[in-house]
Order: structure tokens, then C-alpha cells, then sequence
């Protein structure tokens, strides 16, 4: 959905956990649930990747927007009122290089929704703890460009090791 902007309330509140977050150092944040409300969780749905693999209810992204506003009203109340239980994770053996398997968990559609909207909370707060040059799991970033743009990199440093890393 290139070209969407995010609407202002959610940016906006984003913006204001950021500064909260400079502001305060070392202090912890105790209260984030008041910033989540619908928008939030419309936004959330935004986000959310809507081709992926079904949980364990068997319910799609499209299931979910079939009454997308009940749905997300529905999942704010259970998250803000302490009522909401995640389901279990549906366990899938994917193939890996060398000819094994290897286990992953697919959450249900509502729970990767609230998951996201939970990140959108924390992502503000632990950015700023990161340096320019860490790149893993980071909001527009791609670990693949670390090896790129690391200050040795950059700026030419030894340290007295030769031959190539593989990132």
C-alpha cells in the first residue's frame, strides 16, 4: 500500500512516545495502553502482511476484514481489558538446507494484528537506543546493508584482520 500516509493521530503519537522516551532516559514508561484505540489497531491492520500462512483457526485476512471494525473493536476491548489470551501457535516443519526440518509457530491473523499494534507501542521507545549502524530488525533497515554501511566500512579501519567477512 505504497503511498498511503499513516494517519496523523498515529504518527503523531508515535512521535510523542519518542520524546517521552529521550526525554526520560532510564526511566521506565509504565502506561502505553491509553495510545492504542481503534485507529491504532487499523493502522496495525495495515500493517499486518495479509498473505501469509493461516493460524490455527484457519482464519485469512480476508475472514478478518469481513467485519473488519467489529473485529478490531472486539480485540481492543479484550486487549485493553486484560481479557485477551493469545491462541496457540499453529506448528509447521519447514525444510531447511540441509535436507532437515525445522519447526516455526504461525499465530492466528487477530493475534499478528495485536502484535503489531503492540510493536507500534515499543518501536518509538527502543529506536533511539540503537546506534545508525545497527541494522537487524530494524524499521527500514535490512541486515544485508550492514556489511555496506558499518563505520569500518566507511571509514577504512583494520584492526589488523585480513580477508573478507561473510555477512
Amino acid at each position: 500500500m505504497a503511498g498511503r500516509q499513516i494517519p496523523s493521530t498515529v504518527s503523531t503519537k508515535r512521535a510523542r512516545i519518542a520524546t517521552l522516551a529521550k526525554q526520560m532516559p532510564g526511566t521506565a514508561i509504565r502506561s502505553l495502553s491509553h495510545h492504542m484505540d481503534l485507529n491504532w489497531l487499523r493502522e496495525a491492520y495495515r500493517r499486518t502482511r495479509k498473505d501469509g500462512a493461516v493460524g490455527i483457526d484457519g482464519a485469512t485476512a480476508a475472514d478478518f476484514a469481513s467485519n473488519l471494525d467489529a473485529n478490531l473493536q472486539g480485540l481492543l476491548d479484550r486487549a485493553k481489558t486484560g481479557a485477551y489470551r493469545a491462541p496457540p501457535v499453529r506448528r509447521v516443519e519447514i525444510p531447511t538446507a540441509g535436507g532437515k526440518t525445522r519447526p516455526i509457530g504461525i499465530p492466528t491473523f487477530e493475534d499478528k494484528v495485536l502484535q503489531r499494534a503492540v510493536v507500534m507501542l515499543l518501536e518509538p521507545i527502543y529506536e533511539g537506543d540503537f546506534y545508525d549502524f545497527s541494522y537487524g530488525f530494524r524499521p527500514n533497515r535490512d541486515s544485508h546493508e550492514s556489511s555496506t554501511a558499518s563505520p569500518c566500512r566507511r571509514q577504512g579501519c583494520h584492526h589488523g584482520a585480513t580477508g573478507s567477512f561473510d555477512w
